[in-house]
């Protein structure tokens, strides 16, 4: 798979697609999926179903990625920059990385093909990807970390 090395970087700001409405089951369903995260995590999800805002996305991925890491690893989400590298900084394997594409293709809607996660390098690596399956431009200083896929 080519990986993103140009982008439409335009000035950041990013339309929101119009979301279909969002009910009460819709809502119980969500909740069940992130129960075991963070009720910021829960309310980014609920505010980006409602609405379509990629401005959510970003709570959403690291709110996922601190479930499912080490407690000693997630003061690391919550200092650092996208650059925070999925393996040597989180220890993040291959079968934790699915848990978390798993829970992300539910919560946000989306069918996440396994060979588009081999580029994934970084927690921005992440959150390029989303914005660009979304169908949304990237914000400014959000492109995937060069490196190939191994």
């Amino acid at each position: 798979m080519s990986q993103v090395t140009d982008c439409n970087m335009g000035s950041g700001h990013i339309a929101p697609v119009p979301a279909k409405a969002f009910t009460p089951e819709d809502d119980a369903r969500l909740c069940d999926a992130l129960k075991r995260c963070s009720p910021s995590t829960r309310e980014a999800a609920r505010e980006f179903r409602k609405t379509g805002s990629p401005a959510f996305v970003p709570a959403i991925v690291n709110g996922l990625i601190e479930h499912y890491v080490e407690p000693d690893a997630r003061a690391k989400l919550t200092r650092a920059d996208d650059g925070l590298r999925l393996i040597e900084d989180l220890a993040i394997d291959s079968l934790t990385m699915l848990e978390i594409v798993f829970v992300a293709e539910d919560v946000l809607q989306i069918s996440i093909d396994n060979d588009e996660l081999r580029p994934f390098r970084t927690v921005g690596d992440i959150k390029a990807f989303l914005a660009a399956k979304l169908g949304r431009v990237y914000p400014p200083g959000l492109t995937l970390t060069s490196g190939s896929p191994g």
